[in-house]
Parts: C-alpha cells; structure tokens; sequence
C-alpha cells in the first residue's frame, strides 16, 4: 500500500513537489522559463594545482559562481577537514593519512599553490552566500558534519553527496532541519534501472533524496538520456552530470535537459552559462 500511496501522491520530500523545502535545488527561472541550470565548480577553479584550497575556492567565487562541489574528511581531533584522498601525498606531498593528523598539522601542509587545507568551517564563514556539494568521504566524518551543519545552521547552503548511501543516510539521521542530498553509487544504480518503470518516485522518496548526480556513462553504459532525464523530472528529481569540461558536451546535456554540470574547467562552463543567460551565479544566493 505505501507503494501505491507515494505513486499517487507523487514524492512528498522532491525538490519539485516541495518547492522551499530545500531551497539549495530552488533556482530562480532563467529566460525560457525554465528552472536555471546550475553551475558546480569541482573542487573550486585549480587549473595549476591547489584542489580544495581556498585559493581555488576565491577564484571560482570570482568568475561567478555560487555553487562548489567539494570533499571532506574528519582530522585525528575531529575537525572537518576540506580534502578528497584518504592519503595527503597526492596534492601535498607528504606522506600519511588524513585522519592521522590534527586540524593544525593539516592547516600547514601546502596544497599545490593553493595554500593549506582549510577546514569546512573556514569556507562557510569566508562565503557566506555560497552553496556546497559536498561529498563526506569517511566514517568518521559523518558525525563532526552533522554537528558543524547543525551548529552552523547551514542546511540551506548544503546538498549532502556520498557514494556510500549507508553514510549518506547517517548524516541525514543527524542533521536537525531538512536538507537536500543525491543518491549514492546504489541508489543511483537502482534509480537508472527503475526510472523507466515509474518507479523512481517511491524509490527516491525512501531513499531520502532531490537529485541524482552521475557520469554521462558508466563502464561503458550511458546513464544520461533524454528518457532518463524525463523519468527523473517526473518523479521530482534533478539531474546533475559529472565531470563535464568540454564545452560542446555542456551544451548538448544543457539541450538534453539536464539541471546541473560540474567541471573542472570553471571557466568553460562559465561562459556556457553566460551564454544561456544563467550567468552570474554567485549573486543570486544572498535574496
């Protein structure tokens, strides 16, 4: 029976049957009246280096975005850290973990030219109309979230990413006002299979999530059709596509009728959406 009452009544917690519930998905409508695409800035704009430092964060902020896709994982005392490997050689050089470390010790490590690794405390109060997606990456990051969300009363300027929907659901358990989140690797999986039935609705609904954010294909499976962005709008969800950095790919998914891009080529994507009347972003997010 709760199957056929949520296919009913449509799915109570979707960005588009509660509109102001989550008013991170409620863009304003562009000139076609349609809902305003989104624009997420990977890990901020780092074309030399420095992924998820505030240098990077600054530059996206300034070519006109309000909206960052971000990563973060807990410091050995319990700060929420702005960094995407569990290991810090990559982009800093220095062996070891994370997690290892304190918030102080992680602050002094260099991130390319970027600087050091800023905690997500420091970005929400440096940018306060500045909207994260943000992907909790360890266990031991789920709680020290919540408690930074739910301090900072941020649950408007968060969309809650993982690709571990056991996390993700964690979190929202912790979190004490409404906030928006997109489906993990299985979720997703299952959102793919079902959206053609009708079914994706319910499923969603169950789920606890507003969007779904995924790769144009998967090991070789497209997941990104027009069919597919059609399902999930009509059960009230949107679609976000990653990593997209050509320009051509951008306007093709924008004419499919998708509801956000992240790249990593910040600039390009800026002027796609400049181009579509959807640009400045960033100005938008302080009415």
């Amino acid at each position: 029976m709760a199957w056929r009452r949520y296919w009913r009544n449509g799915l109570p917690g979707s960005a588009r049957s509660e509109r102001g519930r989550y008013p991170y998905l409620d863009t304003p409508a562009g000139p076609s009246g349609r809902p305003r695409p989104l624009a997420f800035s990977h890990r901020g704009f780092a074309p030399e280096g420095g992924e998820n430092t505030l240098a990077s964060f600054g530059r996206a902020v300034d070519l006109g975005f309000g909206y960052l896709e971000i990563d973060v994982r807990a410091s050995r005392d319990g700060v929420v850290m702005v960094f995407h490997d569990e290991e810090l050689h990559r982009v800093t050089g220095t062996p070891g973990l994370v997690s290892a470390r304190t918030a102080e010790e992680l602050g002094g490590l260099q991130v390319g030219g970027g600087g050091g690794i800023p905690t997500l405390e420091d970005v929400l109060r440096r940018w306060p109309g500045l909207r994260l997606n943000i992907d909790v990456k360890s266990d031991d990051c789920v709680q020290p979230f919540a408690d930074l969300v739910n301090r900072m009363a941020v649950h408007d300027r968060v969309l809650l990413a993982s690709f571990s929907d056991r996390r993700r659901r964690r979190v929202l358990r912790l979190l004490d006002a409404p906030t928006a989140s997109s489906a993990g690797m299985a979720v997703n999986a299952l959102l793919k299979l079902l959206a053609p039935s009708g079914l994706a609705a319910p499923l969603a609904r169950i789920a606890g999530v507003q969007a779904l954010q995924v790769p144009e294909t998967y090991r070789g499976v497209r997941v990104v059709t027009g069919r597919f962005v059609e399902a999930c709008h009509a059960a009230g969800l949107q679609v976000h596509v990653w990593t997209i950095n050509d320009r051509e790919d951008m306007d093709r998914l924008l004419d499919l009728g998708v509801d956000g891009l992240v790249s990593d080529a910040a600039d390009v994507l800026a002027a796609c959406m400049t181009a579509r009347s959807a640009w400045p972003q960033g100005s938008s997010l302080d009415r």
